[in-house]
């Protein structure tokens, strides 16, 4: 596997396998690399000749510092992984070499009301500050597929976007959340949460299988409530859990609009003894 720290060396390697008509699959990560994460990798490799991984921890995309700061950072571990899982290309930047003229916007994105939703209302700027590594990520790589979970669901309905509003020649593959044996949808933040937190974790994605099970029971609206009331229950800080819907051009209803869209509970909440705050979605229809 290559590794590269600086973008023109990046940029050589990548230069030459386009002259070459090899195909390149991109996996943008911030590290703490898991389960999820090799199954990109693995699906990178079946869709492309050359796959390429970023991690980066980026700053402004971080709302909150003190996050920022406790991120995990496991890049032995991650290069071992990533190896192992056969990745092509790895670019380690750092934040100079991916913020040269500081970090103050270059331009701002026009994500219209997905920005300002969800994810969006309770951690502003955060979707600006994915824009901007995204776009700089993609005009370093220029891959012909785009390949992110499904986990980080909205995130994945902003870069659909980015690629539309850019008007940027790739391809956004999203694939599904990958879960542990219990349920536990597999993340980077699981890392800071010691045993009991962690089984605790569990009642996240119990609360979205039980709105899936009752889907034609009950209002959307009284779902949504009843998995509040579950997990505020149990030790959690909910700052949302909604029903969303999709639209066949990619755009989403919120609220959701019962009918035949793909239909999504999406959740975020605070475990209260750890502070760590987890995402997860699921569609239930």
């Amino acid at each position: 596997m290559y590794l590269f720290k600086r973008k023109d060396d990046l940029g050589r390697l990548l230069s030459t396998a386009r002259k070459e008509g090899k195909r390149i699959g991109f996996v943008p990560t911030m590290g703490a690399l898991h389960e999820g994460h090799l199954s990109l990798i693995a699906a990178a490799k079946e869709n492309s000749d050359l796959v390429v991984c970023s991690i980066f921890v980026n700053p402004t995309q971080f709302n909150d510092p003190a996050d920022f700061e406790k991120y995990p950072i496991t890049i032995d571990q991650d290069v071992t992984l990533l190896t192992a899982a056969g990745n092509d290309v790895l670019f380690l930047p750092s934040v100079q070499e991916m913020y040269p003229n500081g970090l103050a916007p270059e331009m701002h994105y026009d994500f219209g009301p997905l920005e300002t939703i969800l994810e969006g209302a309770h951690r502003p700027g955060h979707f600006q500050g994915v824009g901007q590594v995204v776009h700089k990520l993609l005009g370093l790589v220029q891959p012909d597929k785009l390949f992110m979970g499904q986990k980080d669901f909205q995130q994945c309905l902003i870069i659909n976007r980015l690629i539309k509003v850019l008007q940027l020649d790739v391809e956004l593959v999203i694939c599904p959340t990958k879960r542990e044996e219990d349920g536990l949808a597999m993340s980077s933040r699981n890392l800071r949460l010691n045993p009991a937190e962690r089984q605790n974790a569990l009642h996240i994605s119990r609360a979205l299988n039980g709105i899936k099970a009752h889907i034609h029971d009950a209002p959307l609206k009284e779902l949504s409530a009843q998995g509040i009331g579950e997990l505020e229950s149990n030790g959690f800080d909910v700052d949302y859990l909604e029903m969303v819907s999709i639209q066949p051009d990619g755009n989403i209803s919120f609220p959701a609009t019962p009918g035949t869209d793909p239909l999504y509970a999406v959740v975020a909440a605070k475990e209260t003894s750890s502070g760590v705050r987890l995402i997860d979605n699921m569609q239930v229809n």
